[in-house]
């Protein structure tokens, strides 16, 4: 995310939370999701909405057609205001900074997780248990992405914390003590 979308992201981000009042989080987490599983679904809705030749009832009204019965109507609310303010072509960057901030507020940590393979559901729980006793957090959220050229192994970040089990990352670390340089 640039530093402009971060600029203007922000504070609609906290003007989102702020219409729930604190109150339930897991429903603003869900309509978060919600919308952001449809943004990155349908890339003709995600150029309707960021085209600024469409005019912005047409946006509200694509909006409200597709997430009436879906979302909160105060973030349908929210959504319009968006459109109405130009400033729904950032909606991606929006929903990535209330997501965060949700997320955080809901004491749950996010944990980017790097895996030559898949995980099963066992191992899943397993590095769920381990890593709320390495953060101390409550919940953890897992986000994870498979990368073939791993190898083997995974790595894990947590905020600026890396952790790297992977085949790729012990042959970068020995070749580097034996002063060869491997990609």
């Amino acid at each position: 995310m640039s530093s402009k979308n971060v600029k203007i992201a922000q504070p609609y981000a906290e003007a989102f939370l702020e219409l729930f009042n604190k109150g339930s989080l897991e429903n603003v987490i869900a309509d978060l999701n919600s919308i952001s599983s449809a943004l990155s679904g349908s890339l003709e809705l995600k150029t309707l909405l960021s085209n600024p030749l469409v005019n912005s009832q047409t946006k509200k009204n694509v909006i409200k057609s597709i997430f009436n019965d879906k979302i909160d109507s105060k973030t349908i609310n929210f959504l319009s205001v968006l459109c109405d303010r130009g400033r729904i072509s950032y909606l991606d960057a929006i929903l990535d900074k209330a997501l965060e901030l949700a997320y955080k507020a809901a004491s749950i940590e996010t944990v980017k997780v790097t895996s030559a393979i898949a995980f099963t559901a066992s191992q899943q729980d397993a590095l769920i248990s381990k890593l709320k006793k390495m953060t101390g957090a409550e919940h953890i959220r897992l986000d994870i992405t498979i990368n073939s050229n791993l190898i083997g192994g995974f790595v894990i970040q947590v905020g600026s914390k890396i952790i790297d089990t992977s085949i790729q990352g012990q042959l970068r670390e020995l070749s580097s003590y034996l002063g060869a340089s491997i990609v």
